[in-house]
């Protein structure tokens, strides 16, 4: 694991100075504390941090072909690379190391850009194509490693694992885009291919792009190699594709298991990393270690649950029971991701992955479980929304607002919330209720150039595919596209690589998806019960009791929070002069959120988390020209 930064001249072949990249790199030393290499180039130059986990003393980066006419730099793993050496090795291909990293650029002599679609696991690469003038840019399918890019004014593309390296670049901007405020309020996040400013993009999950210079300006051409396919669908019986699921579970947790240092895995105690850590147990012949915290309130504390599986399945089992300073944990997620980010179990995952590298260098995680298998209870909610809008002919929308605004208070708005979904079409109705803030909550929190806009204009367009005939299905594809690749995979990303520990999550393996996707709907969802097929696996390796609780995951007590620990904090950035001057928000209405919190009669911890993370990072990183790095 590693993060990997670099410039490439769109005008053709120049001089550059030799220590932007390296200062690129060092703005994240946190993702590869082992190593650091870069190689220059006229056409540019490339680098990466490295964390070691696979070949520890030949790994090296920037790795090159035989002649040294390519060069790769590599963030992430490659499981299959060792079937993919044996093939590029009987094709004439030569190796000097013993790196996935060196099966890249091999595969890239030999297939192109048709490498990407061979590699099976997460990464975020750039090539170096000396003969053919151009920058290769890949990330995996699910966007499990990050990847950022900017062009200059002074003609370069730069790109790196972490916005926060592109400062360094001579030209860089970050300038903000009110499209991209919008959205991040709205859902929480900023989705690809968009970041927070208005000239940096991401490469979204499953592209790649070549980029090529030249005397006009050069040329960017990204094209999608991969994308899930939900038919036809499996013929066989349900009994056949259980057992075909649990192959294609076990296998890929197996090949996840391919380390040079310590590993174990995330235990939440819920299904789906209960099923990963037992599936470990069975292809290691030590014991897992394993690692989960808690919280004092018992409303968030999973720990029993997971204490149980862990004995179950023999584990090295590791539980911290968490008392956070919520204050100064704040400023180290705003540097860490760079920015603006609105999902509060980041505190969680922080903290499971500091215990996690007191003892290993590597986790499995079970993210990916509920997207792929529709666990969610939103997807359950959904399906009683379309039901009760076809009874009533679409009048409960409208009698369900007036109810709302008769009722007032806490009540009403949650009515008024619900009478939303009701009136709105696909896939707003579903974006509605997954949304962190409704239209009126935008409209009465930001100011007329942001609130004015559509708040599901970028999300909208994920959940459209014509291809697919069942809406529940669109919604899955969706969510995979957007709340999975840029809240789930940038959390567990940014976190454990804070804590430099590679995180690897195997129900998010291509296979897999591939193969789960297919299955019919039922198989996932039935009677009102998500991931059917997978519990029925699960109720093979796991015991009864810890199957049947409510799904709860690593989470926080932040409503909590804001009346105790962040209420000071949060009252002072309420009040402080730079916050009120943003122009993004209008201050009254903000202050009015936490008075309404405080005094108990609405809960408005998520649009007030929403504020405090979205000011931390404009201190961060616009009101200084380069942000300074988090010292520990």
């Amino acid at each position: 694991m590693c993060g990997i930064a670099g410039l490439f001249s769109l005008t053709g072949p120049r001089e550059s100075d030799p220590s932007i990249v390296d200062r690129m790199c060092r703005q994240m030393i946190h993702r590869g504390p082992d190593d650091q290499g870069v190689f220059h180039h006229p056409l540019g130059q490339i680098g990466m941090r490295r964390l070691s986990i696979i070949d520890l003393g030949g790994g090296h980066q920037p790795i090159h072909n035989e002649d040294k006419s390519i060069w790769i730099v590599f963030n992430g793993e490659i499981y299959n690379y060792r079937e993919l050496r044996r093939e590029l090795e009987a094709a004439g291909h030569r190796f000097y190391t013993h790196s996935d990293t060196e099966c890249i650029v091999h595969a890239y002599e030999q297939w192109g850009e048709g490498c990407f679609a061979r590699l099976r696991g997460m990464f975020g690469i750039a090539i170096l194509d000396i003969p053919r003038q151009q920058l290769v840019l890949g990330r995996d399918r699910i966007g499990k490693k990050p990847l950022y890019y900017t062009r200059t004014r002074e003609g370069w593309l730069a790109f790196a694992s972490e916005l926060k390296c592109l400062f360094p670049v001579p030209g860089f901007e970050n300038k903000v885009s009110a499209e991209s405020v919008r959205d991040y309020f709205g859902m929480g996040y900023v989705a690809a291919p968009h970041s927070i400013y208005q000239n940096v993009a991401k490469l979204p999950p499953a592209h790649y792009m070549v980029v090529r210079g030249g005397p006009s300006g050069g040329s960017e051409e990204i094209k999608c190699y991969w994308q899930v396919q939900f038919q036809p669908k499996w013929t066989d019986t349900a009994e056949v594709l259980e057992e075909r699921l649990f192959e294609q579970l076990d296998d890929a947790v197996k090949c996840r298991l391919v380390s040079d240092v310590p590993f174990g895995a995330f235990l939440s105690g819920g299904t789906d990393s209960s099923v990963v850590a037992a599936l470990m147990a069975r292809n290691l012949h030590a014991p897992v270690k394993t690692f989960t915290i808690g919280f004092k309130e018992q409303a968030f504390n999973e720990m029993p649950d997971a204490r149980a599986v862990a004995q179950h399945i023999g584990a090295e089992h590791h539980e911290l029971v968490v008392e956070a300073d919520a204050v100064s944990m704040m400023d180290k997620l705003v540097w860490f991701f760079d920015e603006p980010f609105g999902d509060s179990s980041s505190i969680p995952t922080y903290l499971v992955s500091q215990l996690a590298a007191r003892h290993v260098k590597m986790v499995l995680s079970g993210d990916g479980g509920d997207e792929v298998f529709a666990g969610y209870e939103r997807y359950k909610r959904y399906d009683m929304l379309q039901a009760m809008s076809r009874k009533t002919l679409g009048l409960a929308g409208p009698a369900m607002r007036v109810a709302g605004a008769l009722a007032g208070g806490a009540k009403g708005v949650r009515m008024a919330r619900a009478a939303d979904r009701l009136a709105a079409p696909y896939p707003d109705r579903y974006l509605s209720g997954v949304g962190l803030c409704t239209r009126d909550d935008l409209a009465m929190l930001l100011s007329d150039a942001i609130a004015d806009k559509d708040p599901y204009a970028r999300q909208r367009a994920q959940y459209g595919r014509s291809d697919i005939a069942l809406e529940s299905e669109r919604i899955l594809a969706g969510d995979m596209l957007t709340y999975l690749s840029d809240d789930i995979m940038v959390k567990v990303d940014r976190m454990t690589m804070a804590c430099s520990i590679e995180a690897r999550a195997p129900l998010l393996d291509h296979q897999l998806i591939d193969f789960a996707a297919r299955l019919p709907y039922d198989l996932k969802s039935r009677d009102g019960v998500g991931k059917y097929l997978l519990k029925r696996i699960a109720r093979r390796l796991l015991p009864a009791e810890v199957l049947d609780k409510p799904k709860q995951g690593f989470a926080i007590p932040v409503a909590k929070w804001f009346r105790e620990d962040l209420r000071e904090m949060m009252m002072d950035l309420l009040r402080d002069q730079r916050f009120r001057e943003r122009g993004w928000f209008r201050p009254e209405a903000a202050m009015t959120l936490m008075q309404q919190h405080l005094a108990g009669t609405h809960d408005r911890s998520e649009m007030l988390w929403l504020l405090m993370t979205f000011e931390m990072w404009a201190r961060r990183f616009l009101d200084q020209a380069e942000p300074a790095a988090h010292t520990a």
